[in-house]
């Protein structure tokens, strides 16, 4: 066995000269690791901004491990070993240091969409704005993120020589193979374009109120490939992204939030209607669900049966308030009519001589 020094009178050998110079270099790594944490936490003390908390609980893993990597491999320099114990151990830890590196890029990405959804909240009643670059960047973080992993994955398996090989051979048959690829992910290549139209054309947004296949909901999250709307019943409807290019839906906040809101009401014809419109006016001016935009009673409709369709139309600033307050309305008209014009309550008539039981048939 060779020996390179001597300790205590002792020789040391290689092999434990290299795990000394291996461990020294992890824990100089750490070291620095410890340094940079703690300077970070000072300044999230002094500096109350979300970017340093940010970086703080979505870098602190990765580059902990990134930063003693990096010194080992520093140290492979200084180790003194076979070309068959070197190899596989370089290559490792190169390895490592992509994946790991590949791992920090994806979390400055979570750092910067931190920032923006500060920046760009959603709690305020007007969040037009908000929900546009929201989308925009929900999608462009989905698509860089799939981008590195996809490119990371590349360059390790290109760092194995056999792997460069079968890379060269296909290349020889790139024209049939382009071919037979292109048919393959035309689907998915249709998927990738439909969510460029979406996140940049925006016929939806994350949070918009849509009513689609006959459900209505809100736009909770926009995929590569697939939509999620929350339905309001807490289900969840998963629609194909190329379904919001190709079928047609309703999206009630394109604009704006604001919305119409209607109840109908079908009374007799003796129902005088300027008490109701009187009414609907003390309604709206005690509910704070109103927006004082639109306030409207209208007949609208007589119908065969002897009644008639009274329309009472209201505003409000979101589809939620529209629908809770139509709700009050209604109510609180039916308790009033009850109350003050009970015989105006849809009657049946039976015209002299006409027998019961045919009607009833």
């Amino acid at each position: 066995m060779q020996y390179l020094d001597h300790i205590f009178g002792y020789p040391i050998p290689l092999f434990v000269k290299n795990l000394i110079i291996g461990f020294v270099a992890v824990i100089f790594g750490i070291f620095i690791k410890f340094v940079i944490h703690k300077t970070f936490l000072l300044l999230s003390r002094w500096w109350n901004f979300v970017v340093i908390k940010s970086t703080i609980k979505h870098l602190r893993v990765p580059v902990g491990i990134f930063i003693p990597l990096l010194f080992f491999n520093f140290s492979l320099s200084l180790m003194v070993m076979s070309a068959s114990v070197r190899l596989p151990l370089e290559k490792g830890v190169e390895i490592a240091l992509t994946a790991t590196f590949a791992l920090i890029l994806i979390r400055l990405i979570n750092v910067l969409e931190d920032f923006f959804y500060l920046k760009y909240d959603l709690n305020k009643e007007n969040n037009l704005k908000e929900r546009k670059i929201r989308t925009q960047l929900q999608f462009v973080r989905k698509f860089v993120v799939s981008l590195i992993v996809l490119i990371t994955a590349a360059i390790i398996l290109l760092s194995f020589e056999s792997m460069r090989k079968i890379g060269a051979g296909l290349l020889t048959g790139v024209g049939i193979g382009g071919i037979i690829i292109g048919f393959a992910a035309q689907k998915s290549l249709g998927n990738l374009l439909a969510g460029f139209q979406i996140a940049f054309t925006q016929p939806i947004r994350i949070d918009d109120v849509i009513i689609v296949e006959g459900e209505w909901g809100r736009v909770e999250e926009i995929t590569l490939t697939y939509v999620v709307v929350s339905i309001w019943d807490q289900r969840r409807l998963i629609l194909p992204i190329t379904y919001f290019i190709e079928k047609p839906f309703q999206n009630w906040t394109r604009v704006s939030a604001e919305l119409l809101g209607t109840v109908f009401l079908y009374m007799d014809y003796t129902i005088p209607i300027e008490p109701l419109r009187q009414e609907l006016t003390r309604l709206l001016q005690n509910d704070p669900l109103w927006d004082e935009r639109v306030n409207v009673v209208q007949v609208t409709d007589t119908n065969k049966d002897g009644s008639i369709e009274i329309r009472f139309l209201m505003s409000a600033s979101n589809s939620s308030k529209a629908f809770d307050l139509r709700c009050h309305v209604r109510e609180a008209m039916i308790t009033f009519i009850q109350n003050n014009y009970p015989q105006s309550l849809p009657k049946m008539r039976i015209a002299p001589g006409e027998k019961f039981n045919s009607l009833q048939a």
